[in-house]
């Protein structure tokens, strides 16, 4: 998960209400089933300490969601009497979760929206392409491509044979030209999209003729499928294909995180990362190192266990992001002047999208960093 959508909730002081919940509504009582999760998670507020109106903020928030097309889940977080952040989640969260801390509990995010990533979609044709972007929340339509298609005026058909080679050189020159505008197009928006995948469908041939005009950094993020651009068409086997190419993608990003981090781990608990010269995948794991990393800039990707012994351990945190340290002492030492306590995973999660890092959540069954939390890191000491 791209930590960039949670820089609103760093840039202000807390106390926050962080707030996960259910919001399908299958039933005929959903409005019913919507009052009372609204009460339980005000209940759960105020037992935690929330002002009243930090609370009514929420209930608010919550109040206004559609009894229809809502999505599974949402997370709102508050602070002040405002709604700074309001996340439709992809996966519903299993018990309301309403929480009232220093820092807006922001780990949960991880699992619940999904490891599946963002991506640009090509829609290609011989008259031109649409462009739109998907991620864990929906999409949105980023733009369109427009070719030339080529027609000698007044026939339907194919012209007599003694014409042919000269028509079809006309309408391949005209398909070339519409091949370079949909890649040029697909280039200009690709920064703007904030993609990780590409994704080109159409018949093969139009497929490839776009790819091979695409630079090498697009080309390697590219995968193919087959798809219609057609308007109405059914596009079912299509969207099964863009299901399970994400899934792919996320998969094999969560494994090759993992990869690099038992190769460049050290020691568990190490207050220093690994000196083995493992290139970009050098690793820091236990609480020292990873706090040490997390301050410094240094994590790429921070790897979290949900639920794992180290994720609800406390840090001492100071107002800003880089502001974190295992001991009181120590946050003292750094010339934090009023430390305070923090979830270790929200504490950590906060320094690293202030870096510009990622989170990805260890799967079920898989070996992860011990105590849960971890780091792949982007340069070393």
């Amino acid at each position: 998960m791209e930590l960039g959508f949670l820089a609103p909730l760093f840039t202000r002081l807390g106390p926050w209400a962080s707030v996960y919940i259910d919001t399908t509504r299958a039933t005929e009582d959903g409005r019913k089933i919507q009052e009372l999760r609204e009460r339980a998670v005000a209940a759960q507020l105020i037992d935690a300490g929330a002002d009243g109106y930090t609370t009514r903020a929420v209930i608010d928030r919550l109040s206004h969601e559609p009894v229809s097309g809502a999505p599974p889940g949402r997370a709102v977080f508050a602070a002040g009497a405002e709604v700074v952040l309001d996340v439709p989640l992809t996966v519903s969260p299993p018990s309301i979760l309403a929480t009232w801390s220093t820092l807006p509990h922001v780990a949960p995010l991880a699992q619940y929206l999904g490891e599946e990533p963002c991506c640009l979609v090509a829609y290609i044709d011989r008259t031109g392409a649409d462009l739109e972007v998907r991620d864990g929340t929906g999409r949105a339509r980023l733009g369109e491509a427009h070719g030339r298609e080529w027609q000698s005026r007044g026939h339907r058909s194919i012209p007599e044979d003694r014409y042919e080679w000269h028509y079809r050189h006309r309408v391949e020159n005209a398909w070339e030209a519409t091949a370079e505008a949909i890649a040029a197009e697909i280039e200009r928006a690709w920064p703007e999209s904030g993609a990780d995948l590409l994704v080109l469908t159409g018949d093969t041939r139009e497929r490839r003729a776009v790819l091979q005009r695409l630079s090498e950094q697009l080309r390697t993020a590219a995968v193919e499928i087959a798809g219609s651009r057609a308007a109405g068409g059914s596009r079912d086997a299509l969207e099964q294909q863009l299901a399970e190419v994400r899934q792919r993608y996320a998969r094999e990003r969560v494994d090759q995180a993992l990869e690099r981090f038992r190769r460049g781990r050290g020691k568990p608990g190490e207050h220093r990362v690994t000196t083995v010269d493992t290139g970009p995948g050098e690793a820091a794991e236990g609480m020292p190192a990873v706090v040490d990393a997390a301050r410094n800039h240094q994590v790429a990707t921070l790897l979290l266990t949900p639920d794992a012994a180290d994720t609800a351990r406390e840090l001492w945190i100071g107002p800003g992001p880089d502001d974190v340290a295992v001991r009181r002492d120590e946050a003292r030492a750094m010339g934090i002047e009023h430390p305070e306590q923090a979830r270790a995973d929200d504490a950590l999660l906060r320094a690293a999208a202030a870096a510009g890092g990622e989170v990805l959540v260890v799967p079920s069954g898989q070996a992860g960093p011990a105590g849960g939390l971890g780091a792949v890191l982007r340069w070393t000491m």
